[in-house]
């Protein structure tokens, strides 16, 4: 017997050798290390968890996302790369709205974060809105997208460090508490396609320098306190499609060069000391779908009939301005024109019967002017418009009838009212300037006498 159990003992070894369960193969082996250990550049990974546990009292970052890279360990708020080695970079990073790791109060601004060597986007949003704190920049120059929004606590000045950040293409500081002058060397950052410094307390002037931003798509200076003249080199953007410099306080003419923005479809200039004649060019824009230029003191001058050349204008608002003169019938070629606005200034004359046919009109006021004459619109321009239309505080304007339904702000010529509808034509006769009934006895007296006279 025992040859045989010689014989037996190396088949009983190769057979438990073939049958080696599949939960140790070296697959699985590999499997659960990556679990276990971190795929990431343990200095990275480091410099990760200093920077979550500084902003966020969330989690536990170490414990709950020991290996925040991998997607069964990971957070809404972070993302990440795999190099050809197989190691893990983050390369965003999110802060300040649910989902997103949510900011405690006592978050200040991390420099530290600029030390993530693939870092390609960082937001902060409603994060810093207890503590006191300021941006601090470290050159960094992967960084793409930094956005930092809606931080009412976000305080100081733009540093001039943030030219460090050589590849940056989208800035946005809005919403903060920033103050100071823009610095210049902001406009180094020949990257950028989208910069935002809006809803700041920034002063000074827009600095000449802005020209270089060749690739500039996007540019928001808007409620700020800027000063002093737009720059002429404004007109060396000539990929710039959106340009905000509303409610600040720029002051001069519009730059003749602004013709050269042919890519421009979104002008906001509304609310700022701006005053003059448009520049002659501004027909150039051919591209224009928005201009928006409201409350600034253009005393006196009448509304630029160039503007009728710009067909693809969606949205025209000059109102607040002190413009004269009659409204031009050209404005009636704006055949995509859905808002018109032309409120408070100091218009004359009748409203253009053109108007009727721009069928895309949703939105026209024309209150507090001193137009005059019978409202041309048919019952289906009124009804279609609505309240969206308003003609009230113009003395002189009346409706021919009555629309059941319709109130634009005027009276039914002839009817009787406390103001004086019906509009008064030169050279009528004094029998017609009576027509119209009064409500007041002491005017009915004075027609009365007007009539005698005429006999």
């Amino acid at each position: 017997m025992y040859p045989f159990k010689l014989f037996l003992f190396p088949l009983l070894l190769m057979f438990f050798l073939s049958t080696t369960p599949p939960s140790i193969s070296s697959t699985n082996v590999a499997n659960i290390n990556n679990l276990t250990q971190p795929n990431m550049n343990p200095h990275e990974l480091e410099t990760l968890y200093k920077i979550m546990e500084s902003i966020s009292s969330d989690q536990n970052w170490r414990k709950s996302y020991p290996n925040p890279c991998q997607q069964s360990s990971s957070w809404l708020g972070i993302e990440c790369k795999k190099n050809t080695n197989n190691i893990y970079h983050v390369t965003r990073l999110d802060f300040g709205t649910h989902p997103n790791p949510t900011c405690k109060k006592t978050a200040t601004f991390p420099s530290l974060i600029f030390q993530l060597p693939n870092l390609e986007s960082l937001f902060f949003i409603q994060c810093f809105t207890h503590t006191k704190t300021t941006i601090s920049i470290q050159e960094n120059r992967i960084l793409q997208q930094l956005s930092i929004r809606s931080n009412p606590s976000l305080i100081g000045t733009i540093p001039p460090q943030i030219s460090s950040l050589k590849s940056l293409q989208i800035l946005t500081l809005s919403q903060n508490n920033l103050l100071g002058q823009i610095p210049p060397q902001i406009f180094t950052l020949n990257s950028l396609i989208h910069l935002d410094l809006s809803y700041n307390n920034l002063t000074g002037q827009i600095p000449n320098q802005i020209g270089n931003l060749i690739n500039l798509i996007g540019l928001d200076f808007s409620y700020n306190s800027l000063t002093n003249p737009i720059p002429s080199t404004i007109g060396l953007l000539k990929s710039l499609q959106k340009l905000d410099l509303s409610s600040n306080s720029l002051t001069g003419k519009i730059p003749p060069t602004i013709e050269k923005l042919q890519s421009l479809n979104f002008l906001a200039l509304s609310n700022n000391k701006l005053s003059g004649n448009f520049p002659n060019g501004i027909h150039k824009l051919q591209e224009l779908q928005y201009f928006l230029m409201d409350d600034n003191p253009m005393m006196f001058i009448t509304l630029p009939d160039e503007l009728s050349q710009l067909h693809k204008l969606q949205e025209l608002s000059l109102s607040s301005s002190g413009y004269s003169g009659e409204i031009p019938s050209s404005y009636s070629q704006l055949v995509n024109l859905t808002t018109l606005s032309l409120q408070n200034n100091r218009l004359t004359g009748e409203i253009p019967v053109e108007f009727s046919r721009l069928s895309h009109m949703y939105h026209l006021n024309l209150s507090r002017n001193l137009l005059d004459g019978v409202v041309p619109f048919n019952s289906s321009f009124l009804k279609r418009l609505g309240r969206n239309l308003d003609l009230s505080g113009n003395p002189g304007l009346c409706l021919m009838n009555q629309h059941e339904g319709v109130y634009v702000g005027v009276n039914v010529c002839g009817s009787s009212s406390n103001t004086i509808t019906m509009p008064l034509k030169k050279n009528r006769s004094c029998e017609a300037s009576c027509g119209v009934v009064r409500s007041l006895f002491l005017v009915c007296v004075l027609c009365f006498l007007e009539l005698l006279f005429c006999v």
